[in-house]
This record gives structure tokens, sequence and C-alpha cells, in this order.
């Protein structure tokens, strides 16, 4: 049986990625309606009892498949955002990244943020050396979130996904070696 890593918080500027908290429910369920977040993340979220299922979910890494973490704002605390690698292939040294931020924390370096934090802890801490970033063609800011945190796109992948929206959307892909990044402070 594989075990996760141990809890963790990571401060990245003006953010911190701390584990998910059964208190962020209401800002779950709000985050759920959005209409961008529900586009292109897609989520079963609808009631109170749902968000906090969900956040169990994210907050057991005990499989070690995922690690997954809320996005604050680090003055005052306020649910700004998700990140998370999941699909984490030990044996293939191989994971995938996803995240979605609130409609007032966007267009302010969150998301590219928290995606660059996770990763350069991800690379220092779990047995792998390449993460990929897949998002759907008709959504250009996860593009911008992917350059800025230095992704190199490698390809587009068609009907690859079934988004919140019911379609199957082309996606494209987007990956991160750990070379690629200078790893230190």
């Amino acid at each position: 049986m594989t075990s996760g890593p141990e809890p963790v918080e990571i401060r990245w500027g003006t953010i911190l990625l701390r584990p998910w908290a059964a208190a962020d429910d209401d800002a779950v369920l709000a985050a759920a309606t959005d209409p961008d977040i529900a586009r292109w993340n897609g989520s079963a979220v609808r009631t109170r009892e749902d968000a906090a299922d969900w956040i169990a979910r994210r907050a057991d890494w005990s499989q070690g498949d995922h690690v997954s973490l809320a996005v604050v704002d680090a003055m005052d605390g306020v649910l700004v955002g998700s990140v998370s690698l999941h699909q984490i292939d030990r044996d293939q040294g191989d994971a995938e990244i996803g995240y979605w931020t609130m409609p007032a924390a966007r267009d302010r370096g969150v998301a590219s943020g928290a995606v660059t934090a996770m990763c350069r802890w991800a690379f220092l801490q779990l047995p792998i050396d390449r993460i990929e970033l897949l998002h759907a063609v008709e959504n250009p800011a996860s593009a911008r979130v992917a350059a800025r945190a230095g992704f190199t796109q490698e390809g587009r992948l068609r009907q690859s996904y079934r988004y919140g929206d019911g379609r199957k959307h082309d996606e494209l892909l987007w990956s991160l070696l750990r070379g690629d990044l200078p790893i230190g402070s």
C-alpha cells in the first residue's frame, strides 16, 4: 500500500497553499457555482454536504496518488483557489496538475503562482520528473497560466476530455520537467 506525503503548507508570495479544512465548505460551494469553474472543472458539488465530501477527498492523501491544497490569501486566509497534483505515478515519475481560482482572484497571478509553487515542491519532495498540464483549447486563461509557470506546450489532444459543459473538448498538452526550473529558494 502506498502512503502519501505528510500535509504541508507552501508560501509563495502573497498566497499560501495549505491542506483543505472542513471550514472551507462554504467557499467550495461558492466556487462550484462559478460558471468558469463549473465549465472547465466540472463538479458534483451542489450542497454543503457535497462540499464537505469534496474537501474530505482532497484532504486524504493516504493513497499517494494526489496532493491537493487550498490556495488562500497569505494575509487574511480567504480562499482564492485550489491546486492539485493528481494521477501521481511513482513508477513512471509523472503527475498532472489542475487548479482553479475564485473570480475575485483572477488576473492577479494566483493560479500561475500556485502551480509554480506546487511544481517546485513536488520536484523536491516526490519521485517525479515530469508534470503535465492539460486544458481545453477554448480556455486561453489556462494557456497563460501554463506559460507563466514555465510549462512547454507539446501538442493538441483531439476530443480528449469531457468538461463540465458535457462536451468533449480538444485539449492542449503542456509539460514541465524537473530540469526546466531552477529549484533553488
